[in-house]
């Protein structure tokens, strides 16, 4: 692997990196940064795709204000980079939770996984910035009685709690 190619793996690295801090600190100007400014899209687990920069800051937006707690630990990370085009396959294991208790406590933590895809150009200024993000909910065995029959969408409870 060549130098520069080598420095635009870690760059991507570190974009997709930002990306996630970003959504973990709910700061919606920094997300806004890491994106492209036309043509981009999203799709978020069970939700449509979504096209244009309002339309995708939007619904980041929403999930931020509806997520009091989000934590990213990335697994099975792959960078792959052709010009300037870079994809970003990952897992994301999250560990979330709602809004408070109606007494003050912390609401509860739910965990999920979500395969994702994260395609990233190179911008104008030679920032790697996201085009689309598709993330796909994992099928997990779920046992809750021990027979081990149930499957849940996103590894929570079957019941199809919200993960991005």
């Amino acid at each position: 692997m060549s130098g520069e190619a080598r420095t635009d793996v870690e760059a991507v690295e570190a974009a997709n990196a930002a990306l996630y801090d970003a959504v973990e600190r709910g700061d919606l100007d920094a997300l806004a940064e890491n994106w492209l400014h036309d043509e981009v899209s999203v799709v978020h687990p069970g939700w449509p795709v979504l096209t244009g920069r309002d339309e995708v800051l939007r619904s980041y937006a929403l999930i931020m204000a509806n997520t009091e707690y989000i934590q990213f630990f990335l697994t099975d990370v792959e960078v792959s980079v052709a010009g300037d085009t870079a994809l970003v396959t990952c897992t994301e294991n999250i560990l979330s939770g709602g809004p408070a208790e109606e007494d003050g406590s912390a609401g509860p933590l739910v965990g999920g996984l979500v395969v994702a895809t994260n395609v990233f150009r190179r911008a104008e200024d030679g920032r790697w910035r996201v085009w689309a993000h598709h993330g796909s909910p994992v099928l997990v065995e779920e046992d809750d009685d021990g027979d081990g029959d149930d499957e849940g969408i996103d590894g929570v409870d079957g019941e199809g709690g919200t993960v991005l």
